[in-house]
């Protein structure tokens, strides 16, 4: 009997659908939308109510490290400054580990553009193929001639699309490449500078009327120091 039941066809039970006068508040929600939401109230209600208790057993006298690196403003604990955590030293050492990851990515990138470029020389430029061939006069010599130079005449409007595609996206990444270059190459030149800023003795920057070569970046002069 048991299997019988189970053969026959059942009743499917659907949800009940948004009334047509209530479309207005927008769609219906589900039991299971509610059980979500419902779970996330709580939790956050459990959240709040934790942070209660805390707030309400601490005690305003007890000692914290944070009091001593941290100061009262209108009211708020505001941690002081990290502007000088590190030290000269220390700050020197990063500033070059930086300008060594920067000189290797600008490395990396002139190696890739060269490979780049000797490839899409050798398309353009494809040596012609040479053949011999004997005639017995100068008419049939013009003739094989006008013949072998349209048959070897490959243009780029004769080229697959596949390959033209291949071709511009080619140069379009050598020169996207390019300009990475540029701006690795003013990127690094900028580090340098401030690495050799912020190193000691006395520096002063030129006036315009100063410099020999004018240029738009800043040009600094050092003063001459004896080396024992």
């Amino acid at each position: 009997m048991s299997s019988l039941k189970n053969a026959q066809n059942r009743r499917d039970h659907k949800e009940r659908a948004q009334p047509h006068d209530r479309r207005k508040f927008g769609i219906l929600e589900k039991h299971k939308d509610y059980v979500v939401r419902a779970k996330a109230f709580h939790q956050k209600e459990e959240a709040l109510k934790k942070l209660r208790e805390k707030a309400s057993f601490k005690n305003p006298d007890e000692f914290s490290f944070k009091m001593i690196n941290t100061r009262m403003i209108d009211g708020v604990h505001k941690p002081k400054s990290e502007a000088n955590k590190y030290t000269q030293e220390e700050l020197l050492v990063m500033k070059t580990q930086d300008i060594g990851y920067v000189l290797q990515k600008l490395q990396s990138e002139k190696k890739k553009i060269d490979l780049l470029s000797s490839t899409l020389h050798l398309l353009d430029n494809q040596p012609p193929n040479k053949h011999v061939y004997f005639v017995e006069d100068r008419e049939e010599a013009r003739e094989i001639k006008s013949r072998a130079s349209q048959s070897n005449k490959t243009t780029f409007e004769q080229m697959p699309k596949r390959i033209k595609r291949k071709i511009a996206a080619s140069y379009k990444e050598l020169e996207e490449r390019k300009n990475r270059v540029q701006e690795l190459e003013k990127l690094y030149n900028d580090m340098s500078l401030q690495k050799e800023l912020q190193k000691p003795g006395r520096k002063r920057k030129l006036r315009e009327d100063e410099i020999l070569n004018p240029t738009t970046r800043p040009v600094y002069k050092w003063r001459a120091e004896r080396k024992r």
